[in-house]
């Protein structure tokens, strides 16, 4: 019996050295790479043709039945500077994701507004709420006349040389609203003329 069991443990002795000198199978990389070898990728930059401006971000708050809920609302400006812009107001709970909802907001509301010679083609004013704001054309060399919030609309549409004067209210929402109510009024001599049919040396 002695002779059995020596034999036996003998027998399990060599099983287990053969198990361990195996070669062991590489567990959770099924690439069969390491990870040294492992290309990273560099994340991709989106190149966008539209500039972006931040005017406001401020705190709100809703009342609900729990209590009261904090968010983050920004008001964003984009444009080309060659004759398009657009805004946009967005609300989330951190204020990177407010201003990024704003600028695709911002984005879906481009519209076109007339440049002549880097300035606009004739007066205009501009109303929203309690807020209005008279648009001049200005010659060469005058710069951009405006306040914060509505020189980031006038720069990012593309216009160098203008004058502007604010009345009523001072609310950057509003300022900028109304900027866009009186770009969105102007109106080239070619329009004109063609809305009325005629050559644009009658008018």
């Amino acid at each position: 019996m002695a002779e059995n069991e020596q034999i036996t443990l003998e027998n399990v002795a060599t099983e287990n050295s053969s198990v361990d000198n195996a070669p062991k199978a590489k567990r959770g990389n099924f690439s069969g790479k390491r990870k040294d070898e492992r290309r990273e990728r560099a994340p991709r930059k989106e190149v966008s043709e539209f500039d972006k401006q931040v005017v406001q971000v401020r705190r709100v708050q809703k009342v609900v039945k729990g209590g009261r809920t904090l968010r983050f609302s920004a008001l964003v400006v984009v444009g080309d500077r060659k004759g398009r812009v657009g805004i946009g107001i967005g609300k989330s709970k951190e204020v990177s994701a407010a201003i990024e909802k704003a600028t695709t907001v911002a984005k879906k509301n481009i519209v076109n507004i007339p440049i002549v010679n880097d300035t606009i083609p004739h007066n205009t004013t501009g109303k929203f709420s309690a807020t209005s704001i008279l648009l001049l054309p200005a010659p060469e060399g005058t710069g951009v006349i405006a306040g914060g919030s509505a020189r980031a609309v006038i720069e990012l549409a593309g216009i160098k040389n203008i004058v502007t004067k604010r009345h009523g209210s001072s609310n950057k929402m509003n300022c900028v609203k109304a900027t866009m109510d009186g770009l969105l009024s102007l109106k080239t001599k070619e329009e004109i003329a063609r809305r009325r049919g005629k050559a644009v040396e009658e008018i």
